[in-house]
């Protein structure tokens, strides 16, 4: 299995901050998947890099790629377009999930503009660049995203 988490930030890629969300969901899908072979980067906001990544990581038939930041109104921030640009189908309930249980907490959980869909098999997942709101996300969806996984596969239809 491989999985890939990709923290996309200018900050943290000009060393003005250091990536704590990415290293933290890194540590949780370990946690989920310790067999996994696990990758992480660290990308600018920058649209055509990020799904040049995506493309990429997908036709290495990676399992999963989780997104972390580039999901908010700032001007540079644009997972969301391009996890699009490389989706097949979108799976929409993933983020629904991931705002609705970050909502409970902040209200401003509703502007997050992750999304979440599939290119083939792979399943792609944007969480939000704030470790806080990472964390409490993938914990949101973590269930759905490893039966979203086998379904993607060819598994089963149901828990």
């Amino acid at each position: 299995m491989l999985i890939a988490v990709i923290t996309v930030s200018d900050r943290c890629t000009r060393g003005l901050m250091t990536d704590t969300a990415g290293p933290a969901i890194v540590a949780r899908v370990r946690g989920e998947w310790p067999e996994a072979e696990i990758r992480a980067q660290l990308l600018e906001d920058d649209e055509a890099a990020i799904a040049a990544a995506l493309g990429e990581l997908s036709a290495q038939d990676a399992d999963l790629v989780l997104t972390v930041g580039g999901t908010g109104l700032g001007p540079r921030d644009r997972t969301p377009e391009a996890t699009r640009r490389v989706i097949d189908r979108e799976a929409p309930g993933i983020a629904e999930a991931m705002r609705a249980k970050g909502a409970e907490r902040n209200p401003y959980a509703w502007l997050s503009r992750g999304i979440a869909g599939l290119r083939g098999s792979t399943l792609i997942v944007n969480l939000p660049g704030s470790r806080r709101g990472a964390e409490e996300s993938w914990m949101a969806v973590a269930a759905l995203v490893r039966h979203g996984m086998e379904i993607a596969g060819g598994g089963q239809t149901h828990p």
